[in-house]
């Protein structure tokens, strides 16, 4: 009995000692109520809406009437967020925090449904320099965002993706070093079937690696993304000459590799940032991008190639009050890295797929009254296209074997957008 008296006093002891290394967390409810109203010069290729805008849509032309020109307008209140930011709590050494944020969104149909934005927690140690970010968030090439105001925020000048992800952050000194392994979930690559997570899923992780390098107002970025798709799995044995082509296993991977940069320097209300990617297959990160074949080797392998897409974007922001924003962005597709095998190419279907290069100016000024905002901007975007008989050319262009369209055999589109936006943050 004395025994027994014994081990409940210890086992109590040590749960009191346990329960005091225990702090509670503490939660804040925070989001917004936000209202677009967007007009157009021209019918555009957007999602949610039209309110996320990737590019105007081509010349379409019937009777000598572009079926694609003429205003058009919309206003609605889709985007609308909450969100749940939880901090403090630890146990012992480990600290936990986490965020779960959700928003109104039209994936389909005329009735918004809500949707997960994001799902994550961060795990830190006490006395080490290391921190663990585990679930949906941001990308690491596309958290850092140009000065405007619309749903896009850039794209696809700028990376857009969120993903699940096990992100490691290192800090030494004024450097932090970041590696991510991520999974692609909401922004698919495409392929020979369309836009499917399984090229992905029976593939390998998507990689990031990183250095970051902040002191006083400056703040700078390199980092390099990898992704590993298997676009086919089996195909028809085109080895055989007679006879039905039995199935065969293919195992080949397409490999692309993009790095990126970005700039920022920030001093009292000014503020300039500035990031430059050269992408390989970058359609996951909404970017105007692909990939094809190079090759259907005799030993039944492929061997594929990634279209090359620099995108860029400058921006500033002065002002808190009052705030004026403006961003300069460009993007050009550079080719594939090797020739392409029967022209064939899988591109961004998120836009035209004829799209070569685009620029886009988006001068914004905005009053901040406390947590309510009313911004005003105007978008510009011009778009160069492959000529097609849709437009009114002779023939339809090809891309040849570098996924380009010759000289010649492009045109130009533009399209005028006027965004103006109300927000009420609580």
């Amino acid at each position: 009995m004395k025994r027994l008296v014994i081990i409940a006093s210890a086992m109590l002891v040590c749960m009191q000692a346990f329960a005091q290394e225990e702090t509670p967390s503490k939660f804040k409810l925070y989001g917004f109520i936000r209202n677009y109203i967007v007009a157009d010069t021209r019918a555009v290729n957007a999602g949610t809406e039209d309110l996320y805008f990737y590019m105007p849509k081509d010349l379409s032309m019937k009777d000598g009437y572009d079926q694609n020109g003429g205003f058009n307008w919309r206003f609605v209140s889709l985007t609308t967020r909450l969100g749940l930011d939880v901090s403090g709590y630890k146990w012992g050494g480990l600290g936990v925090s986490g965020k779960v944020e959700a928003d109104f969104y039209n994936l389909s149909g005329a009735v918004p449904i809500l949707r997960l934005r994001q799902a994550f927690m961060k795990l830190t140690f006490d006395g080490a320099p290391l921190a663990v970010t585990l679930g949906q968030t941001w990308h690491p090439m596309a958290a850092d965002m140009p000065h405007m105001n619309n749903l896009e925020t850039g794209a696809p000048f700028n990376p857009f993706n969120r993903s699940p992800q096990l992100t490691l952050d290192f800090k030494a000194g004024d450097f932090t070093f970041t590696a991510s392994m991520l999974y692609l979930n909401h922004y698919l690559p495409v392929g020979p079937d369309g836009k499917t997570k399984d090229y992905y899923k029976y593939g390998l992780p998507e990689f990031y690696l990183g250095a970051t390098y902040k002191a006083g107002g400056f703040l700078g970025k390199l980092g390099v993304d990898i992704v590993n798709l298997r676009p086919y799995r089996t195909i028809a044995d085109w080895r055989v000459q007679d006879g039905d082509a039995p199935t065969i296993q293919v195992k080949s991977l397409m490999t692309a590799v993009s790095p990126f940069i970005y700039l920022q320097y920030t001093k009292d209300l000014f503020q300039i940032k500035a990031k430059s990617i050269l992408a390989q297959s970058g359609e996951h990160m909404n970017l105007l991008s692909g990939y094809g074949v190079h090759s259907f080797n005799q030993d039944g392998t492929i061997e594929y190639t990634p279209l090359q897409d620099w995108a860029s974007f400058v921006s500033f922001s002065y002002g808190k009050k009052f705030q004026v924003m403006c961003m300069l962005g460009y993007m050009k597709q550079l080719g594939t890295t090797k020739e392409l095998t029967n022209n064939l190419l899988w591109l961004n279907s998120a836009a035209d797929t004829k799209i070569q290069q685009a620029f886009r100016a988006t001068p914004t000024v905005a009053w901040n009254l406390g947590k309510f905002t009313v911004s005003l901007e105007y978008n510009y975007t011009l778009a160069e296209f492959g000529n097609t008989k849709a437009a009114g050319f002779d023939a339809d262009a090809a891309r040849n074997a570098r996924g380009l369209y010759e000289a010649g055999n492009t045109h130009w589109v533009h399209n005028h957008r006027f965004i103006c936006m109300t927000k009420f943050n609580f």
